[in-house]
């Protein structure tokens, strides 16, 4: 918190009224203080610094990058020096000590000027919360610091070729030397930033039978560069291309005791943790591009003349607008909700056990809600934005095309949407 002040150095806007009769239809005005409903002086501020960031420092090559497949690390970086390396880390080791809901508002902010690049930067402050959260005095020490500036850049590695939306059937083991080793075997697919990265956290299990099967999952941490860790080619994407995507391959690869992130066999819970705040994350980054998506659908439609007229005058384009704002806003209001719970229960004693407040069965749940509408709707409404510009929207010269290709897999990774349907009503027929 303390590092995101030194660069808000004008004082926090002041909401104005909605405006009332509205200027035209959909103003700018009344979608900026329908996104800023509640949100306190503080927020804003984020809000307006993530946004400078993303209009100056991702905007403008964000094309570019997903024309190359570039890994923009200095931007990155950039993004670091303001206090987005480690935002949900406490303040002792670089971390900038900041809640979900704020978390929310920055990378919504940061994926109107690029998705594929915010929706890494979630990625990355996954893997830092997990090591500040469930490391040991030294652990923290070693890693967090440089995660912070992101001089180090970290991976997720749960998701295997035979182990997708059911994670709990990994296969990759770590099995426990006489001389304080693990040797880690198995392989990791779809991994965000693998081979580009320095820092991989593997959800892997430790045999408990004879036989070298059973056992729970444990959490280890793998530099880049130990012997016997190695990467597949960068994965052709229909989309994500300013972030490499690859498996990653275990032969051997031994791993200190020291590594373990968590008691052994705790590696599930912290997983599954990590992936209720990578829910909301990923949430966020669609509301953000369906937001960008909407501002050009608006403005095209405005200038767009057919039939003698701009077909902004037209009812039918006019309602599409309409429900375009309604579900993004629907979307923002119960992603922000998620996102407080999930703060109350990070505060309470045991982590939201019962009796200590909001317990974590309702966190998951608001977080699996968040998830589906949000990025449910981020994909609806870029693909109405593409559908407004015509065959215009079709074209590379124009962003559309990219947005819907990029926030698509939205509704795959942390948890496919129609896994988020079954935690939902899992909870609901109990």
């Amino acid at each position: 918190m303390a590092l995101l002040a030194r660069f808000i150095t004008r004082a926090a806007p002041t909401r104005r009224p909605l405006p009332w009769p509205l200027v035209r239809f959909l103003s700018v005005e009344v979608l900026e203080n329908l996104a800023a409903a509640s949100l306190t002086d503080e927020q804003l501020a984020f809000r307006d610094l993530a946004r400078d960031f993303s209009k100056s420092e991702l905007e403008p090559y964000a094309a570019e990058w997903d024309r190359t497949c570039h890994f923009p690390v200095d931007q990155l970086r950039k993004a670091a020096s303001l206090g987005f390396g480690a935002m949900f880390c406490k303040e002792d080791l670089g971390g900038t000590g900041l809640g979900r809901v704020d978390g929310a508002v920055i990378f919504e902010e940061l994926a109107r000027g690029c998705t594929s690049t915010t929706a890494y930067l979630t990625i990355h402050n996954m893997v830092a919360w997990m090591i500040d959260t469930f490391g040991d005095v030294e652990q923290r020490s070693k890693w967090l610091p440089r995660l912070a500036s992101m001089e180090l850049l970290g991976s997720y590695c749960l998701t295997e070729p035979g182990a997708g939306s059911d994670a709990g059937s990994l296969i990759t083991t770590a099995v426990p030397t006489a001389d304080g080793h693990y040797l880690v075997n198995g392989s990791k697919a779809f991994i965000s930033g693998a081979g580009a990265t320095d820092v991989y956290l593997v959800m892997c299990r430790v045999p408990s039978g004879q036989d070298g099967t059973g056992g729970g999952v444990s959490c280890l941490l793998l530099e880049k560069g130990m012997e016997g860790l190695t990467f597949g080619e960068n994965e052709a994407k229909m989309g994500w291309k300013s972030q490499p995507t690859r498996q990653v391959f275990f032969d051997q690869v031994r791993v200190p005791v020291s590594h373990l992130i968590g008691p052994e066999g705790a590696g599930f819970k912290i997983a599954m943790q990590g992936l209720d705040g990578g829910r909301l994350s990923i949430g966020a980054c669609s509301l953000g591009t369906g937001a960008a998506a909407l501002d050009l659908a608006k403005a095209y439609a405005q200038e767009r003349r057919q039939f003698g007229r701009p077909i902004s005058e037209f009812q039918a384009l006019q309602f599409k607008l309409a429900d375009m704002a309604t579900d993004l806003h629907a979307g923002r209001l119960v992603l922000r909700n998620a996102a407080s719970l999930l703060d109350q229960r990070s505060k309470q004693p045991g982590g939201g056990q019962p009796g200590g407040g909001v317990s974590a069965a309702t966190a998951t749940v608001a977080c699996a809600m968040a998830k589906v509408k949000a990025t449910d709707a981020g994909f609806k409404v870029c693909n109405e934005a593409l559908q407004i510009h015509g065959g215009y929207g079709y074209l590379r010269d124009y962003p559309l095309e990219r947005m819907v290709r990029d926030v698509r897999v939205h509704q795959i990774l942390e948890g496919t949407n129609e896994v988020m349907r079954h935690i939902i009503s899992r909870a609901l027929l109990k």
